[in-house]
């Protein structure tokens, strides 16, 4: 188009933006169809929630709906404050969730950086691929693997410790290694699927880079710190973030399988108990007390969020690497 067919084009008045719509409407009519689905899926079970927050605010009946409980104000969230029980869920909850984070949330980064040092594409894909699997295995699975490999009579781990002279060991109904099995599953299950995020990042990095490090006379290792790490920066921010906003939200369905009364002590926690409170098999489930909980869990995960992201501009505008 030339300068003077653009000039008059923009001369001319503009289309309605109802015609422009339906105009839109009308050509890419299967684009948005195959948005629906979706669309439908983010109204009914994310935004459409939310608005039964309200009833942390009531004495909620199922009966009488949400609109026809007695409104109570505060009632359920001084009741929280006044609970000595939250607190020690609220422990095990933070105790995991920082297990989480910083325990799990480094070894993918690690994996991808010596993933991305092998030069043998087919032991490098192999490799990421055996990684990844587990992320498609059940919680289900998952636990009932651990459990075949830490039974006392008949597991792998316990037939060495006999082996080497020991006395077996019941670990799944032992309070104290509910947490360092309970990160060893999230390891063993995530860490594959969150490397390939870096193993994306990492191949955009511009080879130019590494060339020029080269040249300087850079080793391998010297690459990765100054290379390798700095372009990734972006990416692992975010992927915090993202863990942050998290902290609070355990793996239910794993807890679920994996606790017992011998590990209540370390495995209650916040999610456990608002399941409890929600679907308690004896008396009358308390959802509004359960939805203050989650609630106030909630805001609190909000707020540490706002606070990571803060503090994760500074450091990328940092020269620290």
């Amino acid at each position: 188009m030339s300068k003077k067919q653009a000039a008059s084009k923009a001369l001319l008045p503009k289309e309605p933006l109802a015609a422009r719509i339906k105009k839109d409407l009308r050509n890419n009519y299967l684009l948005y169809l195959l948005m629906v689905p979706g669309f439908l899926l983010l109204v009914l079970f994310k935004i459409g929630p939310v608005g039964a927050m309200a009833i942390a605010f009531e004495d909620y009946s199922p009966a009488l709906g949400v609109f026809g409980s007695k409104f109570v104000g505060f009632d359920q969230f001084i009741r929280i404050f006044n609970d000595p029980y939250i607190w020690k869920i609220t422990g095990n909850t933070i105790i995991l969730a920082f297990l989480s984070v910083v325990v799990v949330f480094p070894i993918p980064i690690i994996f991808a950086l010596f993933l991305n040092e092998i030069k043998v594409k087919w032991i490098r894909s192999t490799v990421q691929s055996l990684s990844f699997l587990p992320y498609f295995i059940s919680a289900a699975v998952m636990v009932s693997i651990l459990y075949t490999l830490l039974s006392p009579s008949s597991g792998l781990v316990n037939a060495i410790i006999v082996r080497l002279g020991g006395e077996p060991v019941n670990f799944m109904a032992q309070a104290g290694w509910f947490r360092p099995l309970y990160v060893l599953l999230e390891i063993w299950q995530t860490f594959g699927y969150s490397a390939i995020i870096y193993i994306a990042a990492m191949m955009n990095i511009d080879p130019t880079l590494y060339e020029a490090a080269e040249i300087d006379g850079a080793t391998r290792w010297t690459k990765i710190w100054r290379v390798t790490l700095p372009c990734l920066m972006p990416s692992i921010i975010t992927m915090l973030i993202i863990s942050v906003g998290n902290i609070f939200t355990v793996n239910l369905d794993r807890i679920l399988l994996m606790y017992n009364t011998g590990t209540y002590e370390t495995a209650d926690v916040l999610q456990t108990y608002v399941y409890r409170i929600a679907f308690q098999s004896t008396g009358f489930p308390d959802y509004s007390y359960g939805t203050a909980v989650n609630l106030v869990k909630s805001i609190i995960a909000f707020i540490l969020v706002m606070a990571v992201n803060k503090i994760a501009d500074k450091v990328a505008d940092s020269r620290f690497f």
